[in-house]
């Protein structure tokens, strides 16, 4: 969208003219662009995956062929008239969700190259500029990006977030994250490219925002996430593991990790029978798991395991996880049983607000209502001055471990601004149930 609009004014600002013609094709050209774009983009994507699961190919071409698939969907959509930008968004959305050989090293080769193009970007933003020319206009481009920071952002956030029912911070804190990156500098240097008369001096007030944001919003984020109480804390420590994807679309993955000090394993709990090792290396010798004995640390223990359950593995070879009171008062110091029905959790709490339709749904169920289907540790689902907390998620998505907060945490701190749609609701209806006890006569 971004793109599209910095183009369509461009050429409306070098044709120098504005008629209802003009704007016409504009309007036509966003229909074009933006259909055009989603429609073969997602064909697109699952042609990509198609010949990607078919095509047998020596392991470092294959993500070059990915790589040249999309630019050749980007050049063929931007020839037939539509977005080839919004054509590869479409197609990444694609084929990231979809079942792919070689996914693991194809998404590490993606996130290397995106970094690179990063720094690509950057490198090219500091050769067009020109700092000489930065203080005519120093002012006036701090001042827009304050006023992106603070106002336009914030508000057209909020405004696009209004029907989804996100919470004051979550709001404020998406409204935070701001453009800082690749697209900020490419909308810079479009003008320039364009030969717009005036093309330098956008580009040096885009620059100056674009820097400016980095240093207000970009080195806040962390302290911005936790005074708004928004950062989920770990429940287990650090992890030393390397996977590696088998070919062939085995649905499993060789799994290699390092026993650290202090962990479960070392600590002699037990391995699944779904996990077991198949090799152990000690001191730089190679051993079976059965000969091994029992493991010590700095062991390499190879297993293979489906992806879904690597997750449960961390937990039995991970280092103790630093818990503070606040983790403990963000997770509750209470745990649930979350096959019990909520029933018994109002008969426990005395909880009224329960519809009895509901009160033979299991609690892990209720909370999977409650949260549209997908759960994630750290959820939280409000229950008549209660919060209901998932610790923890099986492979499944359903809720394994619920935790319990009675009393609020005051660390959380709540934004004046950013009402949702439920809350203006609320906030209305007490407006007029006051103004009508109001105009009652009194007896």
């Amino acid at each position: 969208m971004a793109i599209f609009l910095t183009v369509a004014f461009l050429e409306l600002a070098l044709a120098g003219t504005s008629s209802q013609a003009l704007w016409w094709d504009v309007l036509l050209g966003f229909a074009m662009q933006l259909g055009l774009g989603a429609l073969l983009g997602m064909i697109g994507g699952y042609v990509i995956v198609t010949v990607a699961n078919k095509v047998t190919l020596e392991g470092a071409l294959y993500p070059i062929a990915i790589l040249a698939a999309a630019i050749c969907l980007f050049g063929f959509v931007g020839m037939v008239g539509g977005s080839g930008f919004l054509a590869v968004y479409a197609a990444g959305l694609v084929a990231g969700n979809s079942k792919m050989l070689g996914q693991l090293g194809l998404r590490r080769f993606m996130e290397g190259l995106t970094w690179m193009a990063q720094i690509a970007m950057f490198l090219t933003l500091g050769l067009f500029a020109t700092p000489s020319q930065f203080l005519d206009v120093a002012l006036p481009a701090i001042a827009s990006a304050m006023a992106l920071i603070f106002v336009c952002r914030p508000l057209a956030v909020w405004i696009c977030l209004l029907p989804f029912g996100y919470k004051r911070n979550e709001t404020a804190f998406v409204s935070w994250v701001g453009l800082r990156g690749a697209v900020s500098i490419l909308l810079g240097i479009i003008p320039l490219a364009g030969g717009l008369p005036e093309g330098n001096l956008l580009f040096n007030v885009a620059y100056i925002v674009v820097l400016t944001s980095l240093l207000v919003q970009g080195w806040t984020i962390r302290p911005m996430a936790r005074w708004l109480g928004l950062i989920v804390p770990k429940r287990i420590g650090p992890v030393e593991r390397v996977g590696l994807e088998l070919p062939g679309g085995a649905g499993h993955e060789l799994i290699v990790y390092r026993v650290v000090k202090d962990s479960p394993v070392l600590r002699g709990e037990r391995l699944p029978r779904w996990a077991r090792p198949s090799l152990v290396v000690r001191n730089g010798r190679s051993m079976r798991f059965q000969y091994a004995g029992r493991l010590q640390e700095h062991d390499l223990v190879y297993m293979f395991v489906p992806p879904s359950y690597i997750h449960l593995l961390d937990k039995l070879f991970a280092s103790p996880a630093e818990l503070t009171q606040d983790d403990a008062d963000f997770y509750g110091g209470f745990s649930l049983e979350p096959s019990k029905t909520m029933s018994a959790l109002a008969q426990a709490y005395g909880l009224r607000t329960i519809p009895d339709d509901q009160k033979d749904v299991s609690i892990a169920d209720y909370m999977k209502q409650k949260l549209g289907g997908g759960v994630e540790v750290g959820d939280r689902v409000g229950c008549g001055g209660l919060d209901l907390v998932v610790r923890e998620v099986n492979q499944h998505g359903s809720v394994s471990e619920v935790g319990l907060v009675v009393d609020q945490p005051d660390a959380q701190a709540q934004i004046p601004l950013f009402l949702s749609g439920k809350d203006m609701w609320l906030w209305a209806r007490q407006k007029i149930s006051r103004r009508s006890v109001e105009a009652e006569p009194d007896d």
